[in-house]
């Protein structure tokens, strides 16, 4: 489970009713909503947030560090708490839902010299991709 409200109470991050009810929409494990979605949810534990607010939240959690920024495809943004774990993405290429994952070894080593062409790798990022239970059921 993502430690997201308590991250930010431990940064001094002041917690607005709106910026609360913001992080406890996406606190949360295998959390990867939509803006829309986050608008959707916290207008249902606080009906007066508007939706330039959950936007400006957002961003200012993407640029703390404290939620990524997830684009698997041509869909909207998501927005992912685990921010402080490393972990990759199963998406489903039909519903388009995403799960975190956490393979084992190490993908930046995996990747042999004569592939990086003089780069220094500093981060990767892998996306697996597949039918969710739900759609290979339908």
């Amino acid at each position: 489970m993502s430690d997201l409200l308590e991250r930010l109470r431990g940064r001094g991050w002041r917690m607005t009713a709106q910026r609360r009810v913001v992080a406890e929409v996406l606190d949360g494990e295998h959390v990867h909503l939509t803006a829309d979605e986050v608008h959707a949810r916290a207008v249902a534990k606080l009906p007066e947030i508007s939706r330039a607010t959950v936007y400006n939240t957002l961003g200012e959690l993407v640029s703390l560090g404290e939620v990524l920024e997830v684009a698997t495809d041509r869909r909207a943004k998501r927005y992912d708490p685990n921010a402080h774990r490393p972990h990759h993405h199963l998406v489903c290429a039909q519903c388009g839902s995403i799960r975190d994952v956490h393979p084992t070894g190490n993908p930046l080593a995996d990747l042999p010299d004569s592939e990086r062409f003089g780069f220094t790798v500093s981060d990767v990022e892998v996306t697996y991709r597949g039918l969710c239970p739900n759609c290979t059921a339908a």
